[in-house]
């Protein structure tokens, strides 16, 4: 990785210390963690850690690039440590992870609440819930919930992970915390579920998501910089943050699109994983200096 190392060994050694010999020692960080408010500005730049926890290690042609905790660690606190970087997503075990590295004073955290459907199984379009739910978020004093909701109208498993998304968002409303849906149509393509990426998709996923639940007051949406956002964008009121796509396109082509969309009406920031932790130049700090500079301008 093109950077400066931040972590230490020393650091590192002692966060499987504490977890091995005095785990309460983590909700003793949580409890004094410095917050702050989710929007402090117009836009937010979140970075997106919860792919380990799908499976999904795979960045471009390298099938396990993200196998490696320490340096994944190691590029989250690249990013957290720049001022352009307003917080981190991820499920529990990275967040604890970053928690006792000292790494999330005065950030947007946001709890993944994962889900069920590994790619490849029987079960792929089940995503029911695995890891955070609402009572764990607000326990841990987190700023967001984020869950992602597949829609398959081929797969009955696709009735359970609408019934969870619905029971989630209603949690979420009641106990005042802010929730992001991640909404997708997805299809069999080739052997293969895939989640369709046209306008037309994005605006029918929106359109379902935003009904979920028996209150939207807290709901936002995470949905992709696709083809014709303004229309998408034109079809909720609710804030909505881009996510990052595939990061085997063309950077530059990616920055563009961004920054297209950034401008746009109720969009309210980024929210990127892959693409700016693992950039195909391995330039972490350059990769966020720029998604930091479209946010933040």
């Amino acid at each position: 990785m093109t950077a400066t190392r931040i972590l230490t060994p020393q650091a590192f050694a002692k966060l499987r210390e504490i977890r091995a010999s005095a785990p309460h020692k983590i909700a003793e960080v949580y409890a004094a963690r410095r917050t702050r408010k989710v929007l402090t500005g117009e836009q937010i730049f979140i970075i997106a850690a919860d792919h380990p926890a799908r499976g999904a290690l795979q960045v471009r042609n390298d099938a396990e690039a993200m196998a490696n905790r320490y340096d994944l660690l190691e590029r989250l606190a690249v990013a957290l440590t720049h001022p352009g970087v307003d917080g981190v997503l991820g499920t529990p075990d990275i967040i604890d992870d970053l928690a006792l590295l000292g790494l999330l004073d005065d950030k947007i955290v946001v709890g993944s609440l994962n889900r069920g459907g590994l790619a490849g199984s029987s079960f792929e379009m089940d995503d029911r819930m695995t890891a955070y739910d609402i009572p764990s978020i607000l326990r841990d004093r987190l700023d967001f919930a984020k869950t992602l909701l597949r829609i398959n109208l081929s797969e009955e498993g696709s009735l359970n992970t609408m019934t969870a998304n619905s029971e989630m968002v209603s949690a979420a409303a009641a106990a005042r915390l802010p929730i992001m849906l991640e909404p997708f149509m997805n299809a069999r393509t080739n052997g293969k579920f895939a989640n369709q990426l046209t306008p037309e998709a994005a605006i029918t996923s929106t359109a379902i998501a935003t009904a979920l639940g028996n209150s939207s007051a807290y709901t936002w949406l995470k949905l992709p910089a696709v083809d014709h956002m303004e229309k998408v964008m034109e079809a909720t009121t609710l804030p909505t943050l881009l996510l990052g796509g595939d990061a085997s396109t063309n950077p530059d082509e990616t920055y563009a699109r961004w920054k297209t969309s950034l401008a746009l009406p109720g969009v309210r920031g980024l929210v990127v994983g892959r693409t700016l932790l693992y950039p195909a130049d391995d330039n972490v700090k350059g990769a966020i200096d720029i998604a930091a500079s479209l946010v933040h301008s």
